[in-house]
């Protein structure tokens, strides 16, 4: 293990928790109703024509056609992104990747994948899909509508991966039963909350995942968005009923198909306790792949990634 041990925070990323102790993080209860308003939530979103429109895009990659593409969300909100298809072989998976609350500048070429189409959407408020009515920062973006979970912009961002799967299932209906989905961190968090309540999508990987255990979310130090959501908690009283209804690690235990999750041990800005959270939640269903660290360089980061790489090549081959 090579987990840092010299960093610049004023906390310890590990929360002086060891493996043991994290794999032993059990689920927080769920709030009354919180199968029913996702269920709710899906229904509308499954009601929704994506209206895909592609374009020829100004990248360029060796082994994909590179398209810009933007469709319909809820709430008539344009989500814009990119779309790869293989320059050799037919289409015939789907796959799905969110992002970091880094955003995105560009699709990730270096996928492991064959035969598949990958969109890469930029959630609501985010990127590409930038709007003036939605904070384009992570800290701000965090906290937009966080006075009601009706309100709460990660819902609309759950709604938009739903949308972009019925976006890929528009544009190749024969790939309906193959469509996965894949993300990291903010990503991770969101397909957490959005893979158990949509049958089509068939498996999902998701690496260093945020929003699990919110009521440890909420208390234990941390930089980013975690943190920007308890300073608004500490002036303007608690959003934890809120945040019960956007807990990961919640709509983990719902989770019935294969998953790959990718949870580190030492992470200044998800906390550990939280990831495995998740983790923990869908262990008859998953493998997990154990980083040494999140949102930070380590030694052996390279080569941890690498080996990671070539399970996610495997996990979604096409079957």
């Amino acid at each position: 293990m090579t987990i840092p041990t010299i960093y610049p925070f004023a906390f310890d990323p590990t929360y002086g928790m060891h493996l043991e102790q994290l794999q032993s993080i059990e689920l927080p209860d769920a709030p009354v109703g919180f199968d029913d308003f996702w269920r709710k939530r899906y229904k509308r979103a499954l009601a929704v024509d994506p209206q895909p429109r592609l374009r020829h895009s100004k990248l360029h990659a060796d082994r994909w056609r590179v398209f810009d593409i933007s469709y319909m969300s809820t709430n008539s909100f344009q989500i814009n992104g990119w779309l790869l298809l293989p320059r050799h072989g037919q289409v015939r998976r789907g796959l799905v990747v969110g992002h970091g609350y880094g955003g995105r500048e560009q699709p990730d070429f270096d996928l492991p994948l064959e035969e598949t189409a990958v969109l890469f959407p930029c959630s609501r408020g985010l990127s590409l899909s930038a709007c003036p009515q939605i904070p384009a920062d992570a800290s701000g973006h965090v906290l937009c509508g966080i006075e009601s979970r009706d309100t709460y912009v990660i819902g609309g961002c759950v709604e938009d991966l739903w949308l972009a799967v019925s976006t890929l299932e528009t544009l190749y209906p024969w790939i309906a039963s193959n469509i996965g989905y894949s993300g990291i961190s903010f990503g991770g968090g969101l397909g957490a909350l959005a893979i158990p309540f949509d049958t089509r999508i068939d498996r999902g990987h998701l690496v260093v995942p945020t929003f699990g255990h919110r009521s440890l979310w909420l208390t234990l130090p941390a930089v980013g968005s975690a943190q920007s959501v308890q300073a608004y908690q500490q002036e303007h009283g608690s959003v934890f009923e809120t945040l019960r209804f956007f807990d990961a690690a919640i709509a983990a235990s719902r989770i019935r198909v294969p998953m790959l999750i990718a949870p580190a041990l030492f992470d200044p800005a998800v906390a550990p306790p939280c990831q495995f959270a998740v983790a923990n939640a869908t262990q008859k269903f998953n493998e997990i792949f154990i980083l040494d660290a999140g949102h930070f360089e380590y030694d052996g980061m390279n080569e941890q990634n690498a080996i990671l790489r070539d399970k996610v090549g495997h996990f979604f081959k096409v079957p």
